[in-house]
């Protein structure tokens, strides 16, 4: 019986958000749950251990980087400012709001990447290759604004290799099913088809509603479709 006395958090972590997804989810099959207080608790927990690291690991990326001396050396800053594009990533999918941290994060690649360019001051090329990366860093930051791209990235997902399609064809919002798609090659979103279809095959003959699940099938089809049109 369904333990009803749960409270899911305003902003959940990664695990949280994943649990959610799998709770009474027939396109997970054996991994579909029902959220009880107790498993609500426990990915609260892990989501929660992992905030505090990220939130150790951004105070020391902070330090770093405001504790520049005006001469740093090159690969020093470089290094935090490789840091904080991670930090940015992480902070997506970590519990709780972390806007914030994102606009402390940005401004100070900003101030990174004034001293960056400084250094770089006549050296057309470099100038050049800095300004890629910095139009590269903006859109990736803009792709990572949806939360199940950011887990779908994080080398530690819950969303493990079984879960990625019934996560895909479970997702209610087009929009972030655009994004999640994008994240895939054709072979890949090749792979993916063909387990999607096996498995709406399999609960379609089983009697259960996979409408939802199906248009965002007809959907990954058709990004295939223009990956197709792109080679």
């Amino acid at each position: 019986m369904e333990d009803m006395t749960f409270i899911p958090s305003d902003n959940p972590g990664a695990f949280e958000r994943h649990l959610i997804r799998r709770h009474d989810n027939v396109l997970f099959g054996d991994r579909q749950t029902e959220i009880t207080s107790d498993t609500l608790m426990e990915v609260q927990k892990k989501d929660h251990e992992i905030l505090q690291q990220f939130m150790l690991d951004f105070r020391e990326a902070m330090t770093k980087a405001v504790s520049f001396k005006p001469n740093e050396d090159s690969e020093v800053i470089l290094e935090v400012k490789d840091k904080l594009d991670k930090l940015y990533a992480t902070s997506v999918s970590v519990a709780d709001d972390q806007t914030r941290v994102r606009e402390s994060i940005k401004k100070l690649l900003t101030v990174i990447m004034q001293s960056v360019r400084k250094g770089a001051e006549g050296d057309a090329h470099a100038l050049q290759e800095l300004d890629q990366e910095e139009g590269a860093r903006t859109a990736n930051f803009e792709f990572l604004e949806s939360k199940l791209v950011a887990d779908i990235l994080d080398p530690d997902s819950p969303i493990d290799n079984n879960d990625l399609v019934p996560t895909l064809l479970s997702l209610e919002d087009k929009d972030e099913l655009a994004l999640a798609t994008q994240l895939f090659d054709k072979e890949q979103v090749t792979f993916l088809l063909k387990e999607g279809e096996n498995l709406l095959n399999k609960l379609d003959a089983e009697g259960k509603d996979v409408k939802n699940a199906a248009e965002n099938f007809v959907f990954i089809e058709g990004y295939k479709q223009y990956l197709e049109q792109q080679t």
